[in-house]
């Protein structure tokens, strides 16, 4: 059981290395944390700490750097954050007051992090599983070549071409947006799929070239609304990985390996932001060796900066 003050010493150290690189000795810790004992009792302090496994020495007769199990600790009974300044906390606002739509929100989202912490920026979609589609339209594009787009009650718009077996002309346009929102318009995404499933089951009636063109409508509908209700994350930063390779115990590869495993990736991600159609995480990845006071107070800003920018612009529909 580590007391009080081992944690306090424990923090000591983490937070020394994390500035330094070096081990951490007890005399530094007593130079420069305000602890009122020896050093003698810091030593003491961190061969228990070191009985725990929580430190350990690279070298004989070094000072200490924080285990696995170690940061963990830290991080569990980590109580101070290192508040945002004024001025970084205006110049999120200011960087993310400028998006224009979900899909630049969450790309200016992971940037600024990314900026803000010198770390992979990682931030997870909305689900959007609980949205309303409130509009359909088709544009012929020439040829079998129809723009479908999807628009939902958050906001979201979406567009795919569907390949159709015959070239739909102005009127066959106007009929086959009729008869592909009857299908769609009003109802949830998680309804819309069934529904969609439902029409394609039916098939077309035959020698109906419209229907026909409606479900190879509806089949691109269909895939599109799928993706509307998987996991999907946006990431920045990727590249300061290679440049902090030292800072990385081996190699830094199967790191890279669990950036393509997304599904791992939200397993790991705590934080979240909220918005109408549900939360979301974000989050950052990099090296043990980080500073976690200033990174998960960057992290908590932003997930609050985006929880109030969506409800606010859920309010103004």
């Amino acid at each position: 059981m580590v007391s009080e003050r081992g944690l306090q010493v424990l923090r000591a150290i983490v937070q020394d290395y994390v500035d330094t690189r070096e081990p951490v000795g007890s005399k530094a810790i007593v130079d420069r944390h305000a602890f009122g004992v020896s050093a003698a009792t810091i030593r003491n302090d961190m061969a228990l700490l070191e009985d725990e496994e929580l430190i350990v020495a690279p070298h004989t007769s070094s000072g200490r750097v924080p285990t696995d199990k170690g940061y963990r600790v830290f991080v569990d009974h980590l109580a101070e954050l290192r508040p945002l300044s004024s001025a970084q906390r205006s110049a999120i606002t200011s960087f993310l007051d400028q998006a224009g739509d979900l899909d630049d929100l969450l790309a200016r989202t992971v940037r600024a992090l990314t900026q803000l912490t010198g770390q992979v920026a990682i931030v997870q979609y909305p689900s959007f599983a609980r949205a309303n589609v409130s509009h359909v339209e088709l544009v012929a594009l020439g040829g079998p070549r129809v723009l479908v787009i999807l628009v939902t009650d958050t906001g979201r718009v979406s567009q795919r071409i569907a390949l159709v077996p015959a070239e739909p002309g102005e009127t066959e346009i106007v009929q086959l947006r009729a008869q592909v929102g009857a299908v769609l318009v009003g109802r949830s995404v998680a309804g819309c799929v069934q529904r969609v499933a439902e029409a394609l089951a039916e098939g077309p009636r035959p020698g109906l070239t419209l229907d026909a063109i409606a479900d190879a409508v509806l089949r691109v509908v269909g895939e599109e609304l799928e993706e509307f209700r998987q996991d999907r994350l946006v990431m920045a930063g990727a590249a300061t990985l290679a440049r902090r390779e030292q800072d990385f115990r081996g190699s830094i590869y199967p790191l890279l390996e669990a950036i393509e495993e997304q599904v791992t990736l939200l397993r790991l991600m705590s934080s979240r932001y909220d918005a109408s159609t549900g939360g979301a995480r974000v989050g950052l990845l990099g090296p043990t060796r980080m500073d976690y006071s200033s990174n998960l107070a960057a992290v908590r800003a932003v997930a609050h900066y985006l929880t109030r920018m969506l409800e606010d612009d859920d309010s103004a529909r």
